[in-house]
C-alpha cells in the first residue's frame, strides 16, 4: 500500500473507508473508484451477488466486517440505523456518511459531469463512458450500476480532470454536488417517501442547475426539464443537439444528428426509441467535454445489467429481466417488449414493487401500466429498509390492478420462491415473454427459476438407454457413438468425450436426434470443425451433433449468380469452390479452420469481412425439430453472434456473391489474405482468438503490453505471435488453457483496469462458473 497522501474526506485524512452495502448499484462503483485512488477499502453485503465480489475484489476491495482501523463507514440509503455496521461505527465514534454525500465529497474539486433525471441515467452514464474511452478521451467515471460483461470497468480513475458520476437524487443527496456540466436525462415525480410533492422534487433539480458552473443538458421532449431550466441546450429531435433514429437492424440503430453535433450520424448497439433519446445525450455531452466524435463510437456499446437482460431463450420461452421500478418506465418496457412477443405467445411481467412509500403514491399508475401484460404475478414488496405503509402492499396493488385488468389476468404471491416458480412452470406456454421487473432482488429470483427449469433429469436408464432410444429410426447412414473424444476434433486438440456423439445424415435423421434429446431431457450441442471452443477435459455431459456427413456439404450454383451452401461445408472449401467458379466476396473466409454452419452461428469474421456480408437467407431447424427459411433482413446479427441460431441448427444459406471475376484472380485474392494470416497468427493448435476486443482497443494489445507473450502454464502459451492466441504445444490440457486465461485476465486487469471476456465457446459450461 501507497503512503502517498490522500485528498482529505469531509475536512480529515482518512485512508481506511468501510463500505455496508457494497454489492449495491450505487455503493459498489464508488467502492471500485476509492481503491483505485488509493484507499483502503473494505466491504459487506448480505446479498453479494458472486460476480459483483469478483469485480470488487479485482479491484482491490476486501470483502469482509468492519476492521478496527475503519476512519470512515460510508452506507447506502437502504442500510437501516440497526445495522451492526452502523452500530459498530457509533460505539467507536467513526464518521458515518451516505453514498452520495461521500461521492459528491470525492467530486470536490474535479470536473464533474452530472448525469441526472428520473429514467435512463444509468445507461446514458454508461453510454457516455463508451463513447469518451472509444475517442481516447480519458474521463474517470463512477457508473450506478454494472456494465453487461466485465469488458468495462463501472468505475475508473482518469488521467485528466473529468469524471462523470451518475448522481441519484432518491435520498436528497443531490444537494452536495456542483457539477462543471449537468445532464437531466428526463423529470418525473418519484422518491415520495423523500419529496413530499413535485415541486419540492423539482427545486432540487433547479438548484443543482444553478450550482452548474458550465453547460445544463435537458431533454427537448420532457416538458417539465424544459420549463425548470429554460435556459439550457436541448437534445433530442428539435434540439440544439439534434437526433432522429433514422432505422434498426441487427442489434444496432442507426441516428442522423443535426443541430450542433459535429457529426451528421452515429450508429449505437441497443434498440428503442428511449435508448436513442440516451445515446443523443451521451453523445452531446461527449461533444461538450471536448471529445473528438465518431459515427462508432456506440457502435461496441456492451449495454448494462439489469436493463432488457436476457436469461433465457430456449423451447418457445424468452426470459428477460430489468430495472424498472417506476409507472413510466415499466410503460416502456413493456409496450416496448409487446412487438418481441412470438405469435401466439403471451406477455407475462413478473413484478417486484420497490418501496411501500412508492407503491401506495403511485398505484393507480402502476395498475394501468401492468395492465398492458397479458399476465401479472404480483410479488412482495422489496422494502428497501421502509416499513409497510397503508395503501403500499402488494396486496391492495393487486386490488388495484383488478379494477382495470381481466378477470383471472393478476396472481399476487405472498409464499415462497418455490411456490412462485411452480405457478410459473406450470402457466408458462411455448411463445411466452416473461419479464422479472423490478430494482429489488427480483434478478436472482429470475435466474432461480430457469435453474429450476435446466434441471430436467436425464433419464434413468442412463447414458446407454438413452443411446438405445435415439438409435430408434435413425438410417444406417447416421453415427450414434457413446464416448467419443472432442479433443482431436477441435482447433486446440484439447478436451473431453461426449458421452453422446451423432453425426446425422439428413435433416430427418437430425429431427429424430433433437426431438428424441429433447424429450429424454439431453442437452445438445452442435460441433462444426472445432474452431473458437474449448471442450472441458471432462467431456459434455449430453448429445453432440456433428454435420460431418457428405450431404451436409453441397455447394450448388443457382439462378442470379446465387449459391446455395450446406451448413457442413468447410469455409476453406467455400473458397476454393467459388473461386473456381469465378464468384468473388468469400475471399475473406480463407483460413477460417470452421465451417458454414459455425460460420452463421458466431458471424464469423476476418479480414474486414463478416459472414452475414454475403447471405441472403438461411435455412434453420429449430430444437423442435422444425425446418424454418429465414431471409437475412428478418434475422438478428451482431458482433460475433446471431441470435436465431443460439436455440437452432443452421442447415444451409444461400449466399450472394460480390461479383464475378475470373478464377485466376480471385485464387490471388485468396492468397494474399492467406499470406497476410500466415504472417501474423499462429501456426500451432489454438482456438483463435481467445478474448473479445474491448470497446475502442484491442485486447492482443493489451496482452502484450502486459508482457504476457510466451507465458505458460502447461503445454498451454500465450502465443509469441499474436497475443490474443494460446497455443497448444503439445500436450496441453483444458485446465492448463483457463488457467493461463485466468492468469491473462487478471494481468491485464491490473495493468489496463480492463477485464477481458472470452470470445471462444466453453463447451457445456460457462464461463462465470470457471473464471
Amino acid at each position: 500500500m501507497s503512503d502517498a497522501p490522500l485528498p482529505p474526506l469531509f475536512g480529515r485524512a482518512v485512508r481506511q473507508l468501510h463500505c455496508a452495502g457494497v454489492g449495491g448499484t450505487g455503493l459498489g462503483p464508488l467502492a471500485i473508484y476509492l481503491a483505485a485512488s488509493g484507499y483502503t477499502v473494505t466491504g459487506e453485503d448480505r446479498d453479494l451477488a458472486p460476480d459483483v465480489r469478483r469485480q470488487l475484489e479485482r479491484a482491490g476491495v476486501t470483502i469482509g466486517p468492519m476492521p478496527d482501523g475503519c476512519e470512515l463507514l460510508v452506507h447506502s440509503s437502504a442500510i437501516p440505523a440497526d445495522h451492526p455496521a452502523r452500530v459498530a461505527a457509533r460505539t467507536r465514534q467513526a464518521p458515518m456518511v451516505r453514498r452520495g454525500e461521500l461521492l459528491a465529497e470525492v467530486m470536490r474539486g474535479k470536473k464533474l459531469v452530472a448525469i441526472c433525471g428520473s429514467h435512463g441515467k444509468t445507461t446514458t452514464t454508461a453510454m457516455l463512458v463508451t463513447a469518451l474511452r472509444a475517442a481516447g478521451f480519458p474521463a474517470g467515471h463512477v457508473l450506478g450500476g454494472f456494465f453487461a460483461g466485465d469488458a468495462l470497468p463501472p468505475a475508473a480513475v482518469g488521467t485528466n480532470d473529468w469524471v462523470v458520476a451518475e448522481v441519484d437524487e432518491s435520498d436528497g443527496t443531490i444537494v452536495g454536488f456542483a457539477p462543471a456540466l449537468t445532464v437531466i436525462v428526463n423529470l418525473d415525480w418519484d422518491h415520495p417517501d423523500h419529496y413530499r410533492d413535485p415541486a419540492q422534487l423539482e427545486q432540487a433539480f433547479v438548484a443543482l442547475a444553478g450550482r452548474t458552473s458550465g453547460p445544463v443538458l435537458v431533454n427537448a421532449e420532457c416538458a417539465r426539464s424544459r420549463r425548470l431550466v429554460p435556459a439550457a441546450l436541448k437534445f433530442g429531435p428539435e434540439g440544439d443537439f439534434a437526433a432522429t433514429l433514422a432505422g434498426e437492424a441487427d442489434g444496432l440503430m442507426r441516428l442522423q444528428l443535426g443541430g450542433r453535433f459535429a457529426i451528421n450520424a452515429a450508429t449505437v448497439r441497443t434498440r428503442s426509441r428511449f435508448n436513442a433519446a440516451n445515446a443523443t445525450a451521451a453523445l452531446a455531452a461527449a461533444q461538450l467535454m471536448g471529445a473528438k466524435l465518431a459515427p462508432e463510437l456506440l457502435a461496441d456499446y456492451p449495454g448494462v445489467r439489469r436493463r432488457q437482460t436476457v436469461l433465457h431463450e430456449a423451447d418457445g420461452l424468452t426470459v428477460i429481466e430489468d430495472y424498472a421500478h417506476h409507472p413510466s418506465e415499466i410503460h416502456a418496457l413493456l409496450t416496448g417488449l409487446r412487438a418481441r412477443v412470438a405469435p401466439g405467445g403471451r406477455l407475462v411481467a413478473v413484478f417486484q414493487p420497490h418501496r411501500y412509500s412508492r407503491t401506495a403514491q403511485f398505484k393507480a399508475a402502476f395498475a394501468d401500466a401492468l395492465a398492458l401484460a397479458d399476465r401479472v404475478h404480483l410479488l412482495e414488496v422489496y422494502g428497501a429498509g421502509e416499513s409497510p405503509v397503508p395503501g403500499g402492499t402488494s396486496a391492495e396493488l393487486g386490488a388495484e390492478l383488478g379494477k382495470v385488468a381481466a378477470t383471472g389476468k393478476v396472481d399476487t404471491h405472498a409464499g415462497s420462491d418455490a411456490d412462485l416458480f411452480r405457478v410459473l412452470s406450470g402457466d408458462s406456454r411455448p411463445g411466452d415473454l416473461v419479464a422479472f421487473v423490478g430494482a429489488g432482488d427480483i434478478d436472482r429470483k429470475a435466474r432461480a427459476w430457469i435453474a429450476t427449469l435446466a434441471k430436467a433429469p436425464v433419464a434413468v436408464v442412463g447414458w446407454d438407454g438413452i443411446a438405445t432410444v435415439l438409435a430408434q429410426g435413425l438410417s444406417p447412414e447416421t453415427k450414434l457413438r457413446r464416448e467419443e473424444m472432442l479433443g482431436p476434433r477441435t482447433t486446440m486438440r484439447v478436451g473431453g468425450a461426449a458421452r453422446l456423439y451423432a453425426e446425422p445424415a439428413s435433416i430427418a435423421d437430425l429431427q429424430i436426434l433433437l426431438r428424441g434429446a429433447a424429450a429424454q431431457g439431453v442437452p445438445v450441442f452442435m460441433l462444426g470443425r472445432g474452431s473458437n471452443l474449448l471442450v472441458p477435459d471432462e467431456g459434455v455431459d449430453g448429445l453432440v451433433i456433428n454435420l460431418g456427413h457428405e450431404n451436409w456439404a453441397k455447394f450448388e450454383l443457382r439462378e442470379g449468380g446465387r449459391v446455395w451452401v450446406g451448413a457442413g461445408l468447410r469455409l476453406k472449401n467455400l473458397c476454393g469452390l467459388a473461386a473456381k467458379a469465378g464468384l468473388s466476396g468469400f475471399e475473406f473466409l480463407e483460413g477460417i479452420p470452421g465451417n458454414v454452419g459455425g460460420a452463421l452461428r458466431m458471424n464469423a469474421g476476418a479480414m474486414g469481412g463478416w459472414m452475414f456480408d454475403v447471405v441472403e437467407e438461411v435455412q434453420l431447424m429449430t430444437m423442435a425439430g422444425e425446418v424454418r427459411t429465414l431471409e437475412k433482413s428478418a434475422m438478428h446479427v451482431d458482433y460475433r453472434h446471431c441470435a436465431e441460431l443460439h436455440q437452432a441448427v443452421a442447415l444451409g444459406a444461400l449466399l450472394r456473391p460480390a461479383a464475378e471475376k475470373a478464377s485466376a484472380d480471385v485464387a490471388r485474392q485468396i492468397d494474399v489474405y492467406r499470406r497476410k494470416r500466415q504472417e501474423s497468427q499462429p501456426r500451432e493448435p489454438s482456438a483463435g482468438c481467445i478474448f473479445k476486443n474491448p470497446p475502442g482497443d484491442s485486447a492482443g494489445r493489451l496482452i502484450d503490453r502486459a508482457g504476457l507473450k510466451g507465458e505458460r502454464v502447461g503445454d498451454a502459451e500465450v502465443s509469441p505471435v499474436h497475443a490474443n492466441f494460446i497455443v497448444n504445444r503439445g500436450q496441453a490440457s483444458t485446465a492448463d488453457v483457463l488457467e493461463l486465461i485466468r492468469r491473462v485476465r487478471a494481468r491485464v486487469q491490473a495493468s489496463a483496469g480492463v477485464t477481458l471476456e472470452p470470445e471462444v465457446l466453453l463447451y457445456g459450461k460457462k464461463w462465470e462458473d470457471v473464471l
